[in-house]
């Protein structure tokens, strides 16, 4: 069995919902924090018919493939299967956050939760119902398995935020045991600890059943999710210092005047610990605007790069024939890759894709030489602020041309590049 980290390692994901935002708008906003050296990727996936019978292949075992799944956008480490954070073409955000609490974690190779993510997005068209695929894929072939790309075992339960147009669903889970809570208005938000408290909407079958067996609850107190799965004091969850209360914080400073660029601020605050920094550090940052009017484009702006505060959230549309995203996509080493073969892991190959090494060059500019630094920094906010313009003018005017948007997301990669080269 693997034990928690001394220090918890993990993410942050937020959701904001009217009267919270700005506009008849939902928002989301995740940071996937992971090893500083590994490569998270932006890949897009369209939408597909499957035969009866196929399989498919997650990050470490085999499951049934659904007869139809829908087009996707992932931020993933490049060496999984599954995702930190995408969404797919009906409006659904999904971020997933490791978790720790009384319950062992199994070491059992299964579905990451990362596999789950995705699966929920490949195969769900509304919030709840990408729960119901992921708690009925979690009750069927269970969560355990390396998170890390290492020999060094990295395991952990997840929770979920899930989001789309109208609502959100928080997801937490403790093996197999699970609860979930559905937001309906205001700001929420996930971290590396089980947060459901008493108000629970849906729930594992036998998950009260389970915490009587195992002593945990006594059956006659009001039933507390993160209080009897985890070591949590939840009368003190939004008062103590720490990546939860930091997150609760931040939102409801901006609670009433939340905007993707307000989203945006939050994943790249660094006193706060959001955006980290270290041997663990924000490896990729995602943001959505999801519009309740249902004629209007959600829009996902990803950065695929380290550390959101000298990167550029990259807006992207589900259109019709989108223009493959090739300098985000990492290479590919098929069955040679070591984390198909056994033992994993004993190699690790060079991930980077195009726009990782040209921002990693740039990175070395922007802490060697000050000024330059600098002024790159303004060129990039500059490119950042006029896509965000651009998306604002799209959902204001509610025109968007379809050919445009087939490259948006290329073309923007490209521009960021150019400014890096410039440079550099």
């Amino acid at each position: 069995m693997a034990s928690r980290p001394t220090e918890p390692r993990s993410c942050d994901t937020f959701v904001a919902l009217p009267p919270a935002t700005v506009g008849s708008r939902v928002f989301f906003g995740k940071n996937s924090d992971r090893p500083c050296d590994e490569v998270q990727e932006i890949v897009y996936f369209p939408a597909a018919s499957h035969k009866a019978g196929d399989k498919l292949e997650c990050t470490y075992i085999e499951i049934e493939q659904a007869a139809k799944t829908y087009a996707v956008v992932l931020s993933r480490p490049s060496w999984l299967w599954g995702a930190e954070m995408g969404a797919n073409e009906h409006g659904v955000c999904i971020g997933n956050e490791a978790v720790w609490g009384r319950e062992e974690v199994c070491d059992n190779e299964a579905l990451l939760g990362m596999d789950l993510l995705r699966l929920g997005l490949e195969r769900a068209d509304t919030a709840e119902n990408a729960l119901t695929v992921m708690v009925d894929l979690l009750e069927k072939y269970g969560q355990g398995g390396n998170c890390m790309e290492s020999h060094m075992a990295f395991t952990y339960h997840n929770s979920f935020l899930i989001a789309d147009r109208k609502e959100a669903w928080v997801l937490e889970t403790s093996g197999k045991y699970w609860a979930a809570e559905k937001i309906e208005e205001g700001v929420r938000n996930i971290s590396n600890q089980l947060s459901i408290t008493t108000k629970i909407d849906r729930e594992h079958p036998k998950m009260r059943d389970y915490a009587k067996s195992k002593g945990w609850w006594d059956g006659e107190k009001e039933f507390d999710f993160a209080a009897v799965y985890s070591y949590v004091n939840t009368a003190r969850m939004t008062t103590s210092r720490g990546r939860y209360c930091e997150g609760y914080k931040l939102l409801n400073k901006h609670k009433g005047n939340i905007t993707s660029e307000i989203m945006m601020e939050i994943l790249r605050d660094k006193e706060s610990g959001i955006n980290m920094e270290g041997g663990f550090m924000t490896t990729g940052s995602m943001v959505s605007i999801l519009p309740q009017e249902p004629n209007l484009p959600c829009i996902h702006f990803f950065t695929g790069t380290p550390d959101p505060d000298r990167s550029v959230f990259k807006p992207f549309i589900f259109v019709p024939n989108i223009t493959q995203l090739l300098k985000t996509s990492s290479p590919t080493f098929g069955h040679d890759d070591p984390v198909k073969k056994k033992p994993r892991f004993l190699t690790k190959p060079d991930r980077r894709h195009e726009l990782y090494k040209q921002h990693e060059s740039a990175a070395v500019v922007m802490e060697t030489f000050k000024e330059k630094g600098k002024e790159m920094l303004e060129q990039i906010r500059k490119l950042e602020k006029e896509k965000i313009n651009k998306m604002e003018s799209i959902l204001q005017n509610r025109c968007l041309d379809v050919n445009q948007a087939v490259n948006l997301f290329s073309q923007c990669v490209e521009e960021e590049i150019n400014t890096y080269c410039l440079r550099v």
